[in-house]
């Protein structure tokens, strides 16, 4: 049977080897509880979620979904494009590695999952759950809080519970990709956490718009890919070190400070993929368009963005 994109790209929220969701048929039905016993690559803490979460499963497919379709348009004028992301579970070596473009995706994984969920408590459709709580503090004059906000605190839960299971079991790949995937992670849900907001509706005579009903909402998953895609930008290389009686990911040009919380990591650096070269996960630029010029092409001197080499095109 085809498998679809969503349930491919699955494989970030799933497992950090080759056998997650992927094997998956897109035709799964997911209305019974043994139906999580069939969806390979499961840790035993994300099966005994599915099985009580039946509803979650979609709203995870959803949100890789959201992910496939955010990252392409975020990075449609930049030298890597994303496209790779969608060659699930046959990674090349710009995702299969733990370079700068892998932490963005985990990143934007991580977020995009608590996101969905949120949302969809908002929305009615998980069970387990319904709208945020009212915030204690008291709005000013002329407002009120009321509607229906979106439920962070579940969506943080429930989507950390799921997509950092596989990368806090034992036997899941080397320590240092662990605890990248964990920390670039936890960046992407910090990334949603800054985002939430004071949204308002206007009740009045004739749209005068005297009180105004608000609650706490979360900014679209697109704004929260541009906030991730600048750190992507300003992200640190580390290297895996003791720093007393345990190894931590350290800056390599800076080892003498720890990572920042708020900055994504990678151990690897990335391929060159200004050129074509598809074993390594860069379809190359030639007569890609960008904004407002060709990248890579072969008429006219450009300077590149991202990289700030010049080329005669």
């Amino acid at each position: 049977l085809p498998l679809s994109p969503q349930y491919l790209l699955a494989h970030f929220f799933f497992s950090q080897s080759s056998g997650a969701l992927f094997k998956t048929p897109s035709t799964l039905a997911l209305n019974q509880s043994q139906h999580c016993k069939q969806l390979e690559g499961l840790v035993v803490s994300q099966v005994q979620l599915c099985r009580s979460n039946l509803e979650l499963m979609q709203t995870i497919i959803q949100a890789a979904r959201e992910v496939i379709k955010t990252c392409r348009k975020a990075f449609s004028d930049m030298r890597w494009n994303c496209s790779s992301i969608e060659r699930a579970p046959n990674y090349l070596l710009d995702l299969e590695r733990g370079t700068r473009e892998s932490a963005f995706v985990y990143a934007l994984s991580a977020a995009a999952i608590s996101h969905t969920i949120a949302r969809a408590c908002t929305t009615g459709d998980l069970p387990g759950c319904s709208c945020g709580p009212i915030p204690g503090e008291t709005p000013g004059p002329g407002y009120r809080w009321g509607g229906c906000a979106d439920n962070l605190n579940y969506g943080l839960v429930m989507g950390s519970k799921f997509s950092d299971a596989p990368m806090k079991m034992k036997k899941s790949g080397s320590q240092a990709n662990k605890l990248m995937h964990l920390h670039n992670s936890e960046v992407g849900r910090q990334s949603l956490k800054a985002s939430l907001e004071m949204k308002c509706k206007c009740h009045g005579v004739s749209g005068s718009c005297s009180i105004k009903t608000c609650w706490k909402g979360l900014q679209d998953l697109k704004d929260i890919v541009l906030d991730l895609k600048n750190r992507y930008l300003s992200a640190t290389k580390v290297v895996h070190r003791p720093m007393g009686n345990r190894k931590h990911l350290v800056p390599k040009e800076l080892d003498i400070r720890p990572v920042k919380e708020s900055e994504l990591v990678y151990l690897q650096s990335s391929p060159d993929f200004c050129m074509k070269n598809e074993k390594v996960g860069s379809y190359g630029t030639q007569d890609r368009v960008s904004v407002s010029f060709l990248w890579c092409g072969d008429q006219n001197w450009v300077q590149c963005s991202w990289c700030g080499l010049a080329k005669a095109l």
